[in-house]
Parts: structure tokens; C-alpha cells; sequence
């Protein structure tokens, strides 16, 4: 019996949750390269079809963060590095490949999202110089009182240059969400987040 399967003996967990650990802790060590993603703002079924794309070159495996810390620590080996970056919504991903080719895939597989009031925006919003395409009417006025150089030129509502309407960090509101909503303007990324991997005894931030 190796030192790591005593420890993980002599605390005592109810069965489902040591069932649960020992299958995460196969996880861990059936992949050469492992990782914690963060999991987000992801709708579930946006994630579905991100797991599905990944299928073959990487799995994602969720859990809650407790069970997956206490993975961590069992398989020991330098992976436990990754117990610190456990936190908030996030999940294991584990794959064969190297972890650059990793981090690319999930960088591509990363789909523009709309944002809601009350989330902070991950990066200056912009709303883009050019005709909006909406008619004249109150629309304009919605616009200008989010900070858009907006007016009513040759039978449309025009944007007259590119306009910052809300800057990184700072929280959308209601009347910004109906704007970007009515405009289709999608300002956030969602996707699998990589915080960290282990892979081959080196951790790679991302």
C-alpha cells in the first residue's frame, strides 16, 4: 500500500465521496497534462458542446471544489500545485497533448456572448461607427444616454464614430443591456477559462 492510498484511508468520508475522489483521482492520473479551467458565466449548454468539441484531444471533469482538491492532494506528484487555483466555478481538464496545443484549443473554442446588467465588463465596450440599421424614434435618444455620438441622419439612426460607452471593470446596467441587446453586440467571450496546468513536473501559468 503506498503512502498516498494510506492517507487517503484513514480519513473518513461518506462512500459516494470516496467513490467520487477515486474516480477524479483516475482522472488525474490517466493524463499526462493536468489542468483547472474556469467554468463561469458558461450556460450549461454552451458547455455541453465545448465538452463535445474537446472529446478526443481533452476531457473536462467537474465535481465540487473540495473533492477536487482532495484529488489533488492524493495523487500528490507535484499536481497538488494546482489545489490553490481551485476556486469559484471550476473544473479539472485533463489531456494527452501538450499543454500549448491545450491552451489554443480552448482559446478557439471561446464563443462571443451578450452581457447582462449588473456583470462587469471584461473589456472596454464599443459601440462601432456606421448605421445602425434602426429607424428613427426613440432609439437615438436610448444612445446618446449611454454616451454614444448618435443621431438621426439620411431616414436611420447613425453612429457617427466608435463610441466607448462603458470601460473594463466597469458594471453594465439595465439601459446598456437593451442597447447592446437591441444592436446584437456581443461583448464578452465565454469558454473554458485555463487558470493553470501541470503537465511533465513543470506548472505553466496560461
Amino acid at each position: 500500500m503506498s503512502s498516498s492510498e494510506s492517507v487517503r484511508k484513514t480519513e473518513t468520508v461518506p462512500e459516494w465521496k470516496q467513490d467520487e475522489v477515486d474516480e477524479l483521482t483516475d482522472f488525474v492520473e490517466r493524463y499526462s497534462s493536468v489542468g483547472v479551467v474556469g467554468v463561469e458565466g458558461i450556460p450549461s449548454r454552451q458547455l455541453q458542446s465545448m465538452r463535445r468539441e474537446l472529446h478526443g484531444s481533452a476531457e473536462v471533469r467537474m465535481s465540487r471544489n473540495t473533492l477536487l482538491i482532495r484529488a489533488l492532494e492524493a495523487v500528490d506528484d507535484g499536481v497538488e500545485q494546482l489545489t490553490e487555483h481551485v476556486a469559484g466555478q471550476v473544473a479539472l481538464i485533463g489531456t494527452n497533448d501538450n499543454p500549448f496545443g491545450l491552451f489554443q484549443q480552448l482559446e478557439a473554442s471561446k464563443t462571443p456572448a451578450p452581457i447582462s446588467a449588473g456583470e462587469v465588463a471584461p473589456n472596454d465596450i464599443v459601440i462601432p461607427e456606421g448605421d445602425t440599421g434602426v429607424d428613427p424614434g426613440p432609439f437615438v435618444g436610448e444612445l446618446q444616454q449611454i454616451g454614444a455620438d448618435a443621431r438621426i441622419e439620411e431616414g436611420s439612426i447613425q453612429v457617427l464614430s466608435d463610441s466607448t460607452v462603458l470601460e473594463a471593470g466597469e458594471t453594465v446596467d439595465a439601459d446598456l443591456e437593451n442597447v447592446l441587446s437591441e444592436l446584437g453586440i456581443e461583448p464578452k467571450e465565454v469558454g473554458l477559462d485555463l487558470k493553470r496546468v501541470y503537465s511533465e513536473g513543470v506548472l505553466f501559468a496560461p
